[in-house]
């Protein structure tokens, strides 16, 4: 089936001309979808995003864009108009160390961190966080989000390290089966090639780095940034010391957190804790 193209208004938004522009470029190139997606090794529905103005083309999509239609920086370009537009400074920032990260590790001790969360569970915080936000506004940070998390599936995807505080697995964000299907979703990555999700458990008490969330970014230099978040703020490091001494708490986070196979099954005994909207198999 094919996707319809939705009309767009390039004066309207940086992100809808960046949609238009793609879209010109494709047709100019005579180029499908599905030829375009084998070219920059995005995902269809991912590139019909971006195009309909409905997705962000985080980094490296400007680039292998402008390399598929021979535009120079064109979209490189448009891409930092984009972000300006739609990101305060200091996320700005992170978000562009963390499209060339060769390595993420995360840390959540009340929610699941973004690049694991599930459109459902991203919703539901939305609207919490702003009540007066229209559906269409909370649309748009979802995809955002869902945007980022085209990195973990690219074709040179991070290594990707998560640890979460038991604390996440009982917190029913959404009702029970948007949980259940949060919980879910964890399970598949929790021990692959690239990405290793670990639990601490209640049992453990209190251990470094437990409170807030922090995400911690190495870069092919293999310098380390650091970037806290509280609830409505967050704060970018970039300095040796405090790198070595979050990366230092970190690992002893993971000292103190189950063995992936032990959170795996922690996550699952977690899941009984909440229905799915599946129907039971008789």
């Amino acid at each position: 089936m094919t996707v319809g193209a939705r009309d767009l208004e390039p004066a309207r938004s940086a992100r809808e001309l960046y949609g238009a522009e793609l879209r010109r470029q494709r047709q100019l190139a005579r180029m499908s979808l599905d030829r375009l997606s084998d070219v920059v090794n995005y995902s269809k529905t991912h590139l019909h995003g971006v195009e309909t103005g409905e997705r962000l083309p985080l980094p490296p999509i400007s680039e292998k864009l402008d390399a598929a239609f021979g535009t120079g920086e064109l979209f490189q370009g448009l891409w930092g108009v984009v972000k300006r537009e739609h990101t305060p400074r200091r996320f700005d920032h992170c978000l562009e160390l963390e499209a060339k990260a060769v390595r993420i590790q995360a840390y959540g001790s009340i929610l699941v961190p973004g690049l694991l969360q599930t459109s459902a569970y991203m919703r539901a915080l939305f609207r919490k966080s702003n009540p007066n936000a229209t559906p269409e506004e909370v649309g748009k940070l979802v995809s955002e989000r869902l945007s980022r998390q085209e990195r973990l599936r690219g074709d040179t995807p991070p290594e990707y390290w998560a640890i979460l505080d038991e604390a996440i697995l009982r917190r029913g964000v959404g009702g029970q089966a948007v949980m259940h299907d949060q919980l879910a979703s964890l399970l598949p990555l929790v021990d692959t090639e690239r990405t290793t999700i670990q639990v601490v458990p209640f049992y453990v008490g209190e251990y470094a780095g437990m409170s807030g969330s922090i995400t911690l970014l190495t870069l092919p230099d293999n310098s380390t940034t650091v970037y806290e978040e509280g609830s409505d703020s967050g704060e970018i490091f970039d300095d040796r010391e405090t790198a070595t001494r979050r990366l230092r708490d970190y690992d002893r986070m993971k000292a103190c957190a189950l063995s992936p196979e032990g959170s795996a099954a922690l996550i699952k005994a977690a899941m009984e804790n909440f229905k799915s909207c599946e129907p039971h198999q008789t």
